[in-house]
């Protein structure tokens, strides 16, 4: 019993907990911004886009492509908003963060060892240096 604890507790698996609880919530929320504003837009621009009542029979079975017609325009469009609107925006704060990493040192050009781009001085051969 005190392995399973000790599953249940480490870290891992509280953190998967933790991101499919988000992630249903996030879930949730995208639906919702794009059944209230993008779903409306489109349907400004070029009538609702539900196929839902298209189907087709073969020895009296019904297939209703439709639903599934309208569930992949659905799926598209909330892929595209999470990407525009998530993916895009996160990607470039993280270049940006990453951008300012990289400027913050540069090597020593006797020594080769990474100093502050400010530094007029290296901290180990103690030459004089350019700030960069």
């Amino acid at each position: 019993m005190e392995g399973f604890k000790r599953f249940l507790l480490r870290g891992n698996l509280v953190d998967l907990a933790v991101a499919v609880v988000l992630g249903a919530a996030f879930g949730a929320l995208v639906t919702a911004f794009v059944d209230s504003f993008v779903g409306p837009l489109l349907a400004l621009l070029g009538g609702q886009p539900d196929f839902s009542n298209l189907n087709f029979k073969i020895s009296g079975t019904v297939f209703p492509y439709g639903k599934f017609i309208t569930a992949a325009i659905s799926f598209l469009i909330i892929a595209a908003v999470v990407y525009f609107f998530v993916v895009l925006p996160v990607a470039k704060l993280l270049e940006r963060a990453k951008r300012k990493e990289e400027a913050s040192e540069h090597p020593c050009p006797r020594c080769m060892s990474e100093i502050p781009i400010e530094a007029t001085r290296c901290k180990f051969c103690t030459s004089e240096v350019q700030p960069a």
